[in-house]
């Protein structure tokens, strides 16, 4: 049949429609372009940590530049298979090549307890870290409004890079079990990544942008940087962000492990499992948390008076796009990420002072993001005038909480530290004590001292060939001026991301 004839069995009212499309067509060549988007600055003005070294910014801070490990030994109740009996239990501890992580403590001391019940039916352990950490970041923020016009402009962007394995283990035993329909209705609900985003929202009423990352161990880093751009866009003024992380458990360990990611030299001696950069590095070491930012536009924050920690600058993305777990050794995508990171702030490599490295503890990674780095700042990197570190030797690595914990790292470095003190200088070392703040205390004699410090890379004790002279990471916290800093994610599958934050004073 020929087109004349498929035309008569057209109806005329459709051939009038016909016309009215393309007389719409012409119409929208017309149509102005769309509004420029509004130049807006981006701050950050709360935080809040739950991580291997505590829970909370103050512990986990304290206890990181103190030289303190999260890393501890597994146990069979770590591996999270209560729907199995104790001999299949036992047999898959026995068969896991690695057997040290960095777990969330759960003691009854002060920072040793996440505040929200993660044994509820609908909220899985990675959920319960994302709104502790939330809750302590609004808190530091003191942004929780009540009123519409505030909820409808707070939006959420919190990811996380495995969700909620240990459910999938149990449901997976009814499966064996023949006991399907015992299935929890919530077991959706547990698995599910962006429900972390999802409780937050609900918990507060915030009803702005809902978003949910998913890029393996660059997750953290993309979900902040994702969340200042719609501030930046305009489509929030304030945005609750980051990644929340709980994958230790038998199936995820096995799984790394089978993929050769992870440590197994140290089972004997977790708290040295960790070591990035060092040559006897040989994998990361699993672990779980959460580290969440408020990001606020900078007028808003001012109208309100908010206490500022830094301003949000560059955001860099890359793909490696050349394996699916190794990057190349020359860091080739990390350098693209880091380079177009300072391209947006502004900024030139020589200003930044400190970069939170990814580095991992791997044996390939490690270089080739040091490889990246002396690219990226050639002679400022090699004389040692940028300083950089990975604080993965003492909290692990997050995986998908990676990228927002150590941005709050990376902050804090260059945010003053308020500590009440005699006329006598302290030591860093004091500074990280219980005792230093006694004698404090006590002295007559007190002021405010301003303190930046870079954290150290722990356990760092034949630093890799590649470093020489002053090309070295720092192995002790370290008192500099930091009015730059750079943080480091890479993911499996070659996703990468670089945020840069600047002193707001």
């Amino acid at each position: 049949m020929n087109g004349r004839h498929w035309s008569k069995l057209i109806p005329a009212s459709h051939h009038f429609h016909r016309r009215s499309i393309s007389a719409s067509s012409s119409k929208l060549a017309a149509f102005d372009p769309p509004p420029a988007a509004p130049h807006r600055r981006v701050v950050v003005t709360g935080l809040g940590l739950v991580t291997p070294l505590g829970c909370g910014v103050e512990t986990t801070w304290k206890r990181l530049i103190g030289g303190e490990c999260g890393v501890r030994a597994v146990t069979i109740e770590d591996l999270k298979m209560n729907a199995f009996d104790r001999d299949t239990q036992s047999h898959t501890f026995e068969q896991l090549a690695s057997k040290v992580a960095a777990t969330v403590p759960c003691g009854a001391g002060p920072g040793d307890s996440v505040p929200f019940a993660h044994d509820h039916r609908s909220i899985a352990r990675f959920i319960a870290y994302a709104l502790c950490a939330t809750d302590e970041a609004l808190r530091d923020a003191s942004w929780l409004p009540t009123d519409q016009e505030g909820k409808e402009k707070t939006g959420v962007s919190i990811g996380g890079g495995t969700g909620s394995v240990a459910d999938i283990l149990d449901a997976s035993q009814l499966i064996c079990e023949k006991r399907l329909r015992r299935l929890s209705p919530f077991f959706i609900p547990r698995i599910l990544i962006n429900m972390a985003a999802g409780h937050v929202s609900m918990k507060y009423g915030f009803q702005g942008p809902n978003h949910a990352v998913v890029t393996a161990c660059a997750t953290g880093a993309h979900s902040i940087g994702d969340a200042a751009r719609m501030i930046q866009f305009g489509d929030a003024d304030v945005m609750v962000a980051g990644g929340a992380e709980a994958s230790i458990d038998a199936l995820s360990i096995a799984g790394f492990c089978r993929s050769r990611a992870l440590t197994t030299k140290y089972n004997s001696i977790p708290e040295e499992a960790s070591r990035p950069f060092d040559c006897d590095r040989d994998g990361f070491v699993i672990g779980e948390g959460s580290g969440v930012l408020v990001l606020e536009e900078l007028e808003h924050a001012k109208k309100r008076g908010a206490k500022v920690y830094a301003e949000f600058r560059g955001y860099g993305m890359s793909g490696d796009a050349y394996h699916i777990t190794q990057p190349q050794i020359d860091g080739r995508g990390a350098i693209l990420a880091m380079t177009r990171a300072l391209k947006q702030s502004g900024l030139h490599p020589s200003q930044v002072d400190y970069i939170n490295a990814h580095a991992t503890s791997t044996p390939l990674g490690d270089v080739a993001e040091a490889n990246a780095i002396k690219s990226v700042f050639s002679d400022y990197a090699t004389s040692g005038s940028v300083a950089f570190s990975s604080t993965k030797g003492a909290v692990g690595h997050l995986l998908g909480a990676a990228g927002s914990v150590e941005a709050i790292f990376s902050i804090l470095a260059m945010h003053y530290v308020r500590t009440i003190m005699s006329r006598y200088h302290i030591s860093i070392n004091l500074l990280a004590s219980n005792s230093c703040t006694q004698s404090v205390l006590a002295c007559p004699q007190r002021s405010v001292l301003t303190v930046y410090i870079a954290p150290l890379t722990l356990n760092l004790n034949k630093p890799d060939p590649i470093f020489k002279d002053g090309f070295m990471p720092l192995s002790a916290s370290t008192e500099m001026p930091i009015k730059a800093a750079l943080s480091n994610s890479f993911g499996f599958g070659g996703t990468n991301a670089s945020l840069l934050f600047a002193s707001a004073t």
